[in-house]
């Protein structure tokens, strides 16, 4: 080769990586340009997308955690009528109330307390800063 192949050779590299840089500068300006021109395209589509996928989002994260509770409760449910026998009216000897009578229940709240055996005490008074 001689040196004048060399030479254009480089120039036409040269004129390449010109070339191409150019076009990625021309196609900056062009979206700048494109996005002062149509400010819905650079501001309104990526807002309006962002609460859209957002929601979708949102309502799967949501719908897996229903199904997860959802889970749960069966769960618990199943562990709950292999412990008792149910039947049409409720789980089998799992309530009794007890017959108390209220006579019954103050004789029991007047052992607990002594009304006559009692002590003065002041009650202490909260101070909110003034004087007075």
């Amino acid at each position: 080769m001689t040196t004048i192949e060399r030479a254009t050779g480089q120039s036409r590299k040269a004129t390449n990586v010109a070339s191409t840089t150019d076009k990625i500068q021309n196609s900056g300006f062009s979206f700048k340009r494109w996005g002062r021109k149509y400010p819905f395209i650079r501001y309104g589509l990526p807002m309006i997308s962002l609460t859209v996928f957002g929601a979708v989002g949102l309502g799967h994260l949501l719908q897996g955690s229903k199904d997860i509770a959802k889970v749960k409760d069966d769960q618990e449910w199943e562990i709950i009528e292999t412990r008792k026998a149910l039947s049409r009216t409720g789980p089998i000897d799992a309530y009794k109330p007890k017959n108390i009578s209220l006579e019954e229940e103050l004789k029991a709240l007047q052992e607990k307390v002594d009304i006559n055996n009692y002590e003065f005490k002041k009650i202490p008074t909260v101070n909110d800063g003034k004087s007075g």
